[in-house]
């Protein structure tokens, strides 16, 4: 009997249950509350975007010319530089060993230089003019004994071949003697100006290699920019640096003195922007910190949109309007690159 009853009652149990878990399938899910109160606009009419925190100078992205090894950094995050102090620099010995002998180069061409430039020497004059005054000497009398041949009436009393040897003597003594002045008038005259042209352009040639290596070497310490605040440091003593633009740059580097805010406006909604209007920014998970926004510009190219908020209703291809405003840091507290919701009011006049 008790078995007869058993299996209408299990049928009767699994029916039951069927119909509770149906009816619990059935009930509205709660929904979760928001982390956080959303941000609500002032305005009565409202153009909402999201913006990026930047600094009043964009954010700069440091990096370097050349590739090399990092030898220093003398900066860290949330460091107050000057414009032209250095941030970094890599080592430098290659170049250093290059710079010496490019300026032993040019010590020796400006030596060069100098040696043509001070020509003649005092003492190199005095033998040439010896040796002159000796030359004029023998022709001196190399004349003589030539002219009292010739002047023999009787030519039998001298050989043809005697007469002939005295003024071939003359001849050569005289022209000894125009060497020598020659060779002296070209040692008082000092250098001959093409050799000095020579040699400085041989000094101008040093000198721009000179100038080369060091331009490299100064390529080699990067500085500030401008007067600014060192916003993140990717560089470490040691790492390689590569020249050219970077993922994640060196040194992220901005004027903080007052802040910018970047605003996304959907190409759909840039209509409505009336440039010059009013702006709050409201921080992102609590609506009470808000500050009033000061308009800076508009630019003027319609972009890809790039911050993508996380909406589910966000579209990878929206373009976007972006624009520009300003507050002062001390008026709130917020960090570069932080995201917060915008509301920008859209005067009454505005078309709809």
């Amino acid at each position: 009997m008790i078995q007869k009853l058993l299996l209408p009652v299990l049928s009767l149990a699994g029916l039951c249950f069927a119909f509770y878990t149906v009816a619990q399938g059935e009930r509205p899910t709660p929904v979760a509350p928001p982390a956080a109160e959303p941000a609500e606009t002032p305005f009565r009419a409202t153009i909402a975007g999201a913006g990026i925190v930047e600094s009043a100078s964009q954010n700069i992205a440091v990096g370097t010319p050349l590739s090399g090894v990092i030898a220093e950094v003398r900066v860290k995050q949330g460091q107050r530089v000057q414009r032209g102090e250095i941030l970094f620099r890599l080592d430098d010995r290659e170049f250093q060993a290059e710079a010496e002998v490019r300026r032993a180069g040019l010590a020796a061409a400006q030596a060069e230089l100098a040696r043509l430039t001070a020509m003649p020497r005092a003492e190199d004059v005095p033998p040439v003019q010896a040796r002159l005054e000796a030359a004029e000497a023998r022709w001196g009398e190399a004349s003589l004994q030539w002219e009292r041949a010739n002047s023999i009436e009787d030519k039998r009393a001298i050989s043809a071949e005697e007469l002939a040897r005295r003024a071939t003597n003359e001849k050569s003594s005289r022209a000894a003697v125009a060497e020598l002045k020659s060779d002296l008038a070209k040692l008082t005259a000092g250098a001959w100006q093409y050799d000095l042209a020579v040699a400085q352009a041989g000094v101008n040639r040093a000198a721009a290699l000179v100038a080369q290596i060091e331009t490299q070497l100064e390529r080699l310490v990067v500085r500030a920019p401008i007067d600014g605040t060192v916003l993140q440091v990717n560089a470490r003593p040691g790492e390689f640096a590569t020249g050219g633009v970077l993922r994640d740059p060196l040194i992220l580097f901005g004027d903080l003195s007052r802040l910018h805010v970047r605003v996304d406006i959907d190409e759909s909604e840039a209509w409505r922007l009336a440039p010059g209007t009013q702006a709050v920014a409201t921080v992102r998970g609590n609506r009470e910190l808000s500050v009033n926004l000061e308009f800076v510009r508009v630019d003027p190219y319609v972009v890809p949109k790039r911050s993508l908020t996380g909406d589910t209703s966000e579209r990878v291809d929206t373009r976007v309007l972006q624009v520009i405003f300003a507050f002062d840091p001390a008026a709130l507290s917020v960090y570069v690159g932080q995201q917060m919701d915008v509301f920008i009011e859209v005067p009454a006049e505005s078309p709809r």
